[in-house]
């Protein structure tokens, strides 16, 4: 069910136990090649996907949330981005809406990585507020959700999903082409060897470190976005999506803890 549909005597009278989903994207730099709100189209079309596999009537729909934590782009025109004290805020107001209206199964559906820490934090803060133990309050991340699904796909050429990528910019041939100018699609990024730190892949460093994309990439674009099709893309895509409605669908039936 679409929560942007619905009038609010109906929102009012919804399941409780339904699951509140809702997307978030951002507005930031994407290379040469892809536009500047790819990461909210990737989200949207995600979700557009997994609703469909979905019963309307335990799944509520907001719309997505285009603005995000994008502050290492910020030195790259197009770029709109909260600071993470102020998205954090924002999204604990959000949540915080969806708790007084009787809801206690809360999905924050996430697609760009500056996204999660400040999403995290923003989850913890309320579910600490209000220490409920059948309050439930998740961040799912699409690639990290769906992470065996695609690392079961062999068309893929380049090791993993970056930014502006061979992955993100096949999903959004299949989704927008376009929008999408594989004339410029290549990628910036700038050598870095270390065992420790990898630029490109935070999920794989071993430690933390803070750079500007402007620092990394020169051109904002990492891995190799001259490689997608969108046969890949409808490929990822249809890899992704069962995995995001088997969690939806378990986290749909999640008993309190605690």
């Amino acid at each position: 069910m679409l929560w942007g549909e619905q009038s609010w005597r109906k929102v009012a009278a919804a399941d409780k136990d339904a699951v509140v989903i809702l997307p978030i994207g951002s507005c930031e730099q994407h290379g040469d090649h892809l536009p500047v709100l790819t990461d909210t189209m990737l989200v949207s079309g995600v979700a557009d996907r997994v609703r469909a596999e979905l019963p309307a009537e335990r799944f509520l729909w907001l719309p997505t949330l285009w603005l995000g934590c994008s502050e290492h782009h910020r030195a790259m025109p197009g770029t709109v981005s909260l600071p993470a004290d102020l998205y954090i805020a924002v999204l604990e107001r959000v949540l915080e809406g969806f708790v007084a209206d009787g809801f206690s199964r809360i999905v924050l559906l996430n697609g760009h990585g500056g996204n999660v820490v400040p999403g995290s934090q923003a989850l913890y803060n309320v579910c600490q507020r209000h220490n409920r133990p059948d309050l439930w309050i998740v961040l799912c991340t699409y690639w990290i959700a769906g992470a065996q699904g695609i690392a079961s796909l062999e068309v893929m050429e380049t090791p993993r999903l970056t930014h502006a990528c061979e992955y993100e910019t096949s999903m959004m041939l299949t989704l927008r082409p376009d929008l999408v100018d594989m004339a410029k699609a290549k990628g910036g990024l700038r050598d870095f060897p270390s065992d420790w730190y990898h630029p490109s892949s935070p999920g794989i460093s071993r430690v933390t470190a803070a750079r500007g994309f402007h620092q990394m990439s020169t051109n904002g674009a990492m891995g190799d976005p001259s490689l997608a099709t969108a046969p890949k893309g409808e490929a990822l895509l249809t890899a992704i999506t069962p995995e995001i409605v088997g969690f939806l669908t378990e986290f749909a039936a999640w008993p309190p803890l605690g």
